[in-house]
C-alpha cells in the first residue's frame, strides 16, 4: 500500500475527499519531493485534510500553503500549515499577494473548479512554479459540465485551453517557441487531472551511435 493511500485510510484527524485514482497520481509524481525542503500551495481548503494530509507525507521540511475563499478557514492554520484568503479567480489578488510569497516546488489548484478560476490561476501562478517543479490542475471533468463554465464543444472549456499548451510544447517543431515551450518538460493527462512538469529545455537534437549497415535507392 503506497504512503498516501496509508496515510488516507487512516485518517482521523481533518477530512481528506479525493478521488480513489488521484492518490497514485500523486506518488507517481511528488515521491521526488518527500523529506526535501518545498513549498506546496493547494488552491481550496474544504475541511483541511489535505493540508494535514501533504505535511505528513512530504516531511518536516516541508512547508505547506492552503488558499481558499473563506475566512473561516484561518481556523486551519498550524505549524508549517499557513492559510491565504483570497479569490483565485480575482487577478488582482494574485497579483497583490504573489511578491509576498515564495517560490512553489508544487502547485495543487483544487479550488473552485470553474473555467475561469482554473484560467486565471494557471496564468497567474505557473511562473512562480519552481523550474522543477509541478502544477497540478484537479476535477478537469468540469470542462464538460455548463454549470462550471464548460461544455463539450464551449470555447471556455478549460481542456481545450490546455491543448494549446500542448502546442507549445512541440513549439520546437512548429516554428512558434514561446515560455511554455522552454518551461515544461512533460504534460501527463489522467481522467479528471492534468499534472505538468517544469523542466528548463533547449532546442532538442538528435544523436546516432553505430555503423550504417543497410544502403537504401
Amino acid at each position: 500500500m503506497s504512503r498516501l493511500r496509508e496515510y488516507f485510510f487512516s485518517n482521523n484527524n481533518h477530512l481528506v475527499d479525493k478521488w480513489d485514482h488521484y492518490l497514485e497520481i500523486y506518488e507517481r509524481h511528488f515521491s521526488r519531493f518527500v523529506n526535501k525542503k518545498i513549498n506546496v500551495l493547494e488552491i481550496g481548503i474544504y475541511h483541511g485534510g489535505s493540508l494535514q494530509m501533504w505535511k505528513n507525507y512530504f516531511g518536516p521540511q516541508a512547508t505547506i500553503y492552503g488558499l481558499d475563499i473563506y475566512e473561516k478557514c484561518k481556523e486551519l492554520v498550524e505549524e508549517r500549515v499557513n492559510i491565504i484568503i483570497g479569490d483565485q479567480g480575482d487577478r488582482n489578488f494574485w497579483k497583490q499577494i504573489k511578491p509576498h510569497l515564495p517560490k512553489f516546488d508544487i502547485i495543487i489548484d483544487d479550488g473552485g473548479h470553474h473555467m475561469h478560476q482554473q484560467k486565471i490561476t494557471f496564468e497567474e501562478m505557473f511562473s512562480e512554479v519552481s523550474p522543477n517543479g509541478v502544477y497540478v490542475i484537479e476535477d478537469m471533468h468540469t470542462s464538460y459540465l455548463t454549470p462550471y463554465g464548460g461544455g463539450k464543444n464551449s470555447k471556455e472549456n478549460f481542456i481545450n485551453y490546455t491543448k494549446n499548451i500542448v502546442d507549445s510544447l512541440y513549439g520546437w517543431h512548429n516554428e512558434d517557441v514561446d515560455q511554455f515551450t522552454t518551461s515544461i518538460g512533460s504534460m501527463t493527462y489522467y481522467d479528471s487531472v492534468l499534472v505538468i512538469e517544469k523542466e528548463p529545455r533547449q532546442k532538442p537534437f538528435t544523436i546516432k551511435s553505430g555503423v550504417p549497415t543497410m544502403t537504401f535507392t
